[in-house]
């Protein structure tokens, strides 16, 4: 005998499939509705939301995406009904169907924003699955929707991703355009969240593509890279000395985080400050309110050095979070500190 689960949903579903195919999508869309919601109401949440995604996946091939956009909601409260996890499959319900939404209109933003809601509610990662994001991410970067790919290419996390971010902060920034701001626009916010291999990978990646480009950003002083560790995964840890001050800072404070050890490595606490206090002096975007601001964070995650009196919260986390149904963090918050590292461990990535 086939499973009660086939059994319920293949009904309903023959119900529902052929008024699609002979153009009757609103009628459609009014079945699938009530037989998911009787599913749903006897807890028989596997047939529900078979029901719903094959129903929404129909109404989206043929353009139907008010429709789809709204079984797929559904399908994501039957998934919190469930208490259904983050795994392959549930996730890949989700990406299909956003795939098949389209860009036009704001349907396909509603389906992001509730799945990636649903991940954080669900899964270990409080600011959404990290797969789900990288998807996200990748799917609105080829679109050329780069403003919109960015916080979900952060929010991933991972190093495909943040190598992703790095391609499209270069196709972003033109032939010619300022190349600074995007250095530290991948950099920080990684660092902020503690993620030192997804910083590491985004500003080495960035920096050796932009140059390749643009042979004119290396320093006549220094034209070849300087070793500063040793290669992880077949990745060269190095730095490569510009004539842009942002991008050599964006280097070392990442290499410097890798090394830091909370307030047990007194000579790199040390560095941190020379470096920051260097770079600062000398203007630019080094020099700039929001940027020291979120240094000091930094320093205080990495390096325990507690922030200037008086500072404010950190407007970006606060963004971000807000973006993806969090709450903003407050303007006293608790403090952070990345655990250091034993003394006698190599310095690395993770």
């Amino acid at each position: 005998m086939p499973p009660a689960r086939a059994t319920s949903s293949a009904r309903a579903l023959e119900a529902i499939l052929p008024l699609i195919a002979s153009g009757q999508p609103y009628e459609a869309h009014q079945k699938a509705r009530t037989f998911a919601s009787r599913y749903n109401k006897s807890g028989q949440y596997d047939t529900a939301i078979d029901v719903l995604f094959q129903s929404a996946r129909e109404l989206l091939k043929v353009g139907q995406q008010g429709s789809g956009s709204d079984l797929a909601a559904f399908l994501l409260d039957v998934y919190e009904s469930k208490g259904e996890t983050v795994s392959d499959e549930s996730r890949g319900r989700l990406t299909q169907l956003i795939a098949l939404t389209g860009p036009s209109g704001s349907w396909r933003k509603t389906i992001i924003d509730k799945s990636i809601a649903w991940s954080a509610k669900v899964g270990p990662h409080p600011g959404g699955d990290p797969d789900l994001h990288h998807y996200v991410g990748e799917l609105l970067y080829k679109e050329g929707n780069f403003a919109a790919a960015e916080p979900h290419l952060l929010a991933a996390g991972k190093r495909d991703s943040a190598r992703l971010l790095a391609e499209m902060f270069i196709e972003w920034s033109g032939p010619d355009g300022p190349a600074a701001p995007f250095a530290l626009r991948g950099t920080i916010p990684y660092l902020q969240n503690g993620n030192i291999l997804a910083a590491r990978t985004f500003i080495t990646h960035y920096v050796s593509q932009l140059t390749a480009r643009r042979p004119s950003l290396l320093s006549p002083h220094q034209p070849s890279p300087i070793p500063v560790g040793k290669p992880t995964d077949s990745e060269l840890d190095e730095i490569v000395f510009t004539t842009d001050p942002t991008l050599n800072f964006a280097q070392l404070a990442v290499r410097a985080c890798q090394r830091a050890q909370g307030d047990k490595n007194k000579a790199m606490r040390e560095a941190w400050v020379r470096l920051c206090g260097t770079y600062q002096s000398k203007g630019g975007l080094v020099a700039n309110r929001e940027v020291r601001k979120a240094l000091s964070e930094i320093a205080e995650v990495y390096f325990a050095i507690p922030p200037p009196r008086g500072q404010q919260g950190n407007p970006l986390g606060d963004m971000i979070s807000a973006m993806f149904g969090g709450a903003p963090q407050s303007a006293t918050p608790s403090r952070r500190v990345l655990a250091p590292a034993p003394p006698t461990s190599t310095p690395g990535l993770d």
